[in-house]
C-alpha cells in the first residue's frame, strides 16, 4: 500500500498510560475547550431541540416541525465558507485578536443577534421572521464551529486530540443541559398562573437568557492565546487565493488518500445518521407522551446530558488506550440499537403516562409513572452510547486533517456529518404522520447498518506502518 494511502495518522492510535491519559484533561488547552465547547454547544439546541419543544406547544404542525430542521443544513454546507474563515483577515479583529480568535468573536456576535431576535418573535403570528432569526443564529454557530474545530487541531498535539474532543464534548453537553433543561425549566418559571398552552412571555424570557449566556464563550476568546500559523505568503490575485485557500484543502485530502477518501467520506456522510434523523422528532414525540417541561428537563436535558458526559469520557479514555476505529464500530452498534429503545417506549398506553396535573402536584409523585420510568432508562442508553461516538469520531475527523487547511478540511467533514441526516429528518414529521412513532424509530435504527459495512471497510485499508509518513496535523503550542 502506498503511504499516501491511508485511512487515518498513524499518531491516534498511539497509546498512553492511564496516569498520563488522565492527566491530559487538566492541561489549559483541554480546559479551555470545555469553556468553547459550552459556546458551541448552546445555539445549537435553541435552534433545532428546544425549538422543536417551543414550536409543538405552540402548536406547529410535526411536518412544518420537521422540515423547519432544515436550518440545520448551515451546518451541512459550512465547508463552502470555511475557506473564508480559513484564510480571510477581518479588518482591525484580526490585526487585535488574531486570524482564529476574530472569526470565533465575529460568529458569537451573530449568535446573540439571532438568539435574542427569537425571543422576541412569537411563532404563532410570525414563524417566518422566527426561522429568519434561527437561520441567523444557526449560521453564526456553525461559523464558530469552522473556526473552533480549528483552534483545537491547532492547539493541540495528535495524542491530545482526543483528550481535547472529551473536553470540548464536555463543554458542549454542559451548554445543552442549559440550553435544554435550562431553557424548559426558565420557560416554565415564567409562565403566568391560571394561563393554559403557549405563553410567548415565559419564552421570551427563557431565550434572553440564553442569548446572555453566550458571554462565557466570548469571554473565553478574549483571554485564550492565537495559536500559531504556518507561514503563508501573501496571496498575488483573487485567483491565486482560490486556489490555495478553496481548491487545495480538498486536493491536499484526495492526494493523501486517493481512492480511499471516497469511502471515508461515505462513512462520515452517515455514521451519525441514526441517531440525527431520530432526534429530529424526539421533542415532539416528548410532548405528545404528555410529559411536562419539568420531567422533560429533569431526564433528558439533565440526566441525559450527564450519561452523555460519561460517554464521551468513556470514549476519549478508551480511544487513547485502543485506538479509535473499535470505539467508532462500538458506537455505530449502540446508536442504532438505542434507537429501538424509542420504539418500545413509543408503545406504552397513553394512559400509563404521568398526568400535567399529577406532575404539577408532586414532582415524587411523577415518578410513579411507567412511561417516565421508562423515558429515564432509554435516555440513559442512548445518551451514553452517542457520546460514547461522538468523542471517537471527533478524534477521528481530527486525525484526517492537515493543518496547513485545518479549518477548510474538518469543516468539510463535519459538515458532510450533517448534511445527508438533516435532510433526510426534514421529513421525518411527514414519516411520522404516516407510520406512527414505533415504525419510525425502527425505521431510523436500520439507517445504522450500513454505518457498520463502512467502518469495516475503512478499518481494513488502516495500516499504522504506512500511516507514519501522513503529514502532521497538529502542533502543540504549550
Amino acid at each position: 500500500m502506498s503511504t499516501t494511502n491511508t485511512a487515518a495518522p498513524a499518531a491516534i492510535e498511539v497509546t498512553l498510560s492511564r496516569s498520563a491519559a488522565l492527566r491530559v484533561y487538566l492541561e489549559p488547552r483541554c480546559l479551555r475547550m470545555l469553556f468553547l465547547g459550552f459556546s458551541a454547544g448552546l445555539p445549537l439546541m435553541l435552534v433545532l431541540g428546544t425549538l422543536s419543544f417551543r414550536l409543538r406547544e405552540a402548536g406547529i404542525e410535526r411536518s412544518t416541525i420537521g422540515f423547519l430542521s432544515w436550518v440545520a443544513l448551515a451546518y451541512g454546507v459550512k465547508f463552502l465558507w470555511a475557506p473564508l474563515v480559513d484564510q480571510l483577515r477581518i479588518p482591525l479583529l484580526t490585526r487585535w485578536l488574531g486570524r482564529r480568535r476574530s472569526w470565533l468573536l465575529l460568529a458569537q456576535t451573530t449568535i446573540v443577534i439571532g438568539l435574542v431576535g427569537m425571543a422576541w418573535t412569537d411563532p404563532r403570528s410570525h414563524l417566518t421572521a422566527m426561522v429568519v432569526f434561527a437561520l441567523m443564529a444557526a449560521f453564526g454557530s456553525a461559523t464558530q464551529d469552522i473556526a473552533l474545530d480549528a483552534y483545537r487541531i491547532e492547539t493541540g498535539d495528535t495524542n491530545r486530540q482526543a483528550a481535547m474532543a472529551a473536553m470540548y464534548q464536555s463543554g458542549y453537553r454542559i451548554a445543552m443541559i442549559w440550553a435544554g433543561a435550562g431553557a424548559l425549566w426558565l420557560a416554565a418559571r415564567g409562565e403566568i398562573a391560571g394561563i393554559e398552552g403557549y405563553q410567548q412571555v415565559a419564552w421570551s424570557f427563557s431565550y434572553l437568557i440564553m442569548a446572555l449566556t453566550m458571554g462565557v464563550g466570548i469571554l473565553t476568546v478574549l483571554v485564550s492565546p492565537e495559536p500559531p500559523r504556518p507561514y503563508s505568503p501573501p496571496m498575488p490575485s483573487i485567483g491565486k487565493w482560490l486556489e490555495t485557500a478553496v481548491i487545495a484543502p480538498f486536493a491536499d485530502f484526495f492526494r493523501r488518500y486517493r481512492y480511499q477518501a471516497v469511502m471515508i467520506l461515505a462513512l462520515i456522510a452517515v455514521y451519525r445518521i441514526s441517531d440525527i434523523v431520530m432526534g429530529v422528532m424526539a421533542n415532539p414525540f416528548y410532548v405528545d407522551m404528555n410529559y411536562t417541561k419539568d420531567q422533560i428537563a429533569l431526564v433528558t436535558k439533565v440526566y441525559g446530558v450527564v450519561m452523555t458526559l460519561l460517554g464521551a469520557f468513556i470514549g476519549g479514555w478508551v480511544a487513547m488506550r485502543v485506538g479509535v476505529m473499535r470505539i467508532l464500530m462500538l458506537g455505530a452498534v449502540l446508536s442504532a440499537a438505542t434507537n429501538l429503545l424509542f420504539a418500545w417506549l413509543s408503545t406504552l398506553p397513553p394512559e400509563m403516562a404521568c398526568s400535567r396535573e399529577l406532575a404539577e402536584h408532586s414532582a415524587w409523585l411523577s415518578l410513579l409513572g411507567k412511561n417516565f420510568i421508562g423515558l429515564v432508562a432509554v435516555v440513559s442508553a442512548d445518551n451514553l452510547a452517542g457520546g460514547l461516538a461522538s468523542s471517537a469520531f471527533i478524534a477521528y475527523l481530527s486525525s484526517l486533517t492537515n493543518i496547513q487547511y485545518s479549518a477548510t478540511q474538518y469543516a468539510l467533514f463535519s459538515s458532510m456529518m450533517m448534511l445527508l441526516p438533516k435532510w433526510i429528518g426534514g421529513f421525518s414529521g411527514l414519516a411520522v404522520d404516516a407510520i406512527g412513532y414505533t415504525q419510525f424509530f425502527i425505521a431510523t435504527a436500520c439507517l445504522g447498518l450500513p454505518v457498520l459495512v463502512l467502518i469495516a471497510c475503512v478499518a481494513r485499508w488502516q495500516s499504522p506502518a504506512s500511516a507514519s509518513n501522513s503529514p502532521p496535523n497538529n502542533i502543540a503550542t504549550e
